[in-house]
């Protein structure tokens, strides 16, 4: 009797109670919320999140990396490296009395492709290269890949002497020309360690000698290692794949009896930056600065210490107006 009254009264009322409270209270915006929540984050999901600063400037030490300038940001560059420390002290005081430098320029079309000129006062040579970033390294891209492309021009009188010793002859101004082009494949682990390989195609129209090839395959590896928030450690090693044309009458292939005077590139760094600057020093065999001279026809010998101190400067400069409108 007790429970068929208890059963008609007051099961009703609860149910209408918990209906009210869960239909009305706060608890629905609660739960609608977390739902609300949820679904966001699945669609955040699958979105990209870009990875940013693999490496802080453009050029690693001598070479590039798979960075590229903002839009409408315009970078400017001093590359100095002066001669050998095995020169002697009064001869030339391990070095710093010789000093070769290139000054250079870059501009981002966009912010994944850049334009860049320069000019070398080794070999007095021009040069004019582009990049364009192909792959960014996301939460869905392991990786980030970018693609150069570079031009030059040696406009040293003909018949000079190069820096392997052997004098160069142009009998036009095609033969002055050379022409290079990389892949660059990076990727940053983490905060503080990035790494890249650069496989390399370099072709100079006209070589110093018939046992040398005018074409040249190379594969570059380097890295930073990030200690402090301003500086950060860089290596990069080209190792060259040569094959010399087999001919008698060559003085590096057959009966001339002198060795191949190109050797592969090593270079070591520290990199400090500065708000706008990144200020880069090392210590390298090679004492050219673009990829036909510091990959193709590098002769310095780490062993014999040939071994050239150096620094890279670069400033960036925003000719973005609308970006410079919005802080004023």
């Amino acid at each position: 009797m007790m429970s068929t009254f208890f059963n008609q009264r007051f099961l009703p009322a609860g149910f209408l109670f918990l209906l009210f409270f869960f239909g009305n209270s706060p608890w629905k915006d609660v739960l609608a919320q977390e739902d609300l929540l949820s679904l966001l984050d699945e669609e955040q999901s699958k979105e990209p999140t870009y990875t940013i600063a693999t490496f802080k400037a453009s050029r690693l030490i001598n070479g590039q990396t798979i960075e590229t300038i903002s839009k409408n940001h315009l970078n400017f560059w001093i590359s100095h490296r002066f001669g050998a420390v095995n020169s002697g002290f009064i001869a030339n005081f391990f070095g710093l009395d010789e000093a070769k430098i290139r000054l250079g320029l870059e501009y981002g079309l966009t912010d994944r492709w850049l334009v860049g000129a320069g000019r070398s006062s080794l070999e007095k040579t021009y040069d004019l290269y582009s990049k364009y970033k192909v792959l960014r390294q996301s939460n869905k891209v392991p990786i980030t890949v970018t693609a150069m492309a570079g031009w030059g021009i040696n406009t040293m009188p003909t018949g000079y002497i190069m820096e392997s010793g052997s004098p160069m002859k142009f009998s036009n101004n095609i033969e002055r020309y050379s022409y290079w082009s990389q892949v660059l494949v990076a990727r940053k682990f983490t905060e503080k360690l990035s790494l890249q390989v650069m496989p390399t195609l370099i072709h100079v129209n006209k070589v110093e000698d018939p046992s040398i090839p005018n074409q040249l395959v190379s594969l570059g590896a380097g890295g930073r290692y990030k200690i402090s928030q301003r500086i950060t450690l860089s290596a990069e090693y080209y190792y060259s794949l040569r094959e010399l044309e087999d001919d008698e009458d060559d003085d590096y292939g057959g009966s001339g009896g002198f060795s191949y005077p190109y050797r592969n590139a090593l270079s070591l760094g520290v990199d400090i930056e500065t708000g706008g600057h990144v200020f880069q020093f090392h210590l390298t065999n090679a004492r050219g600065m673009i990829e036909k001279q510091f990959i193709g026809q590098n002769v310095g010998a780490w062993e014999k210490g040939d071994i050239f101190y150096g620094f890279n400067i670069a400033r960036t400069f925003s000719l973005d107006k609308a970006a410079r409108n919005t802080h004023k």
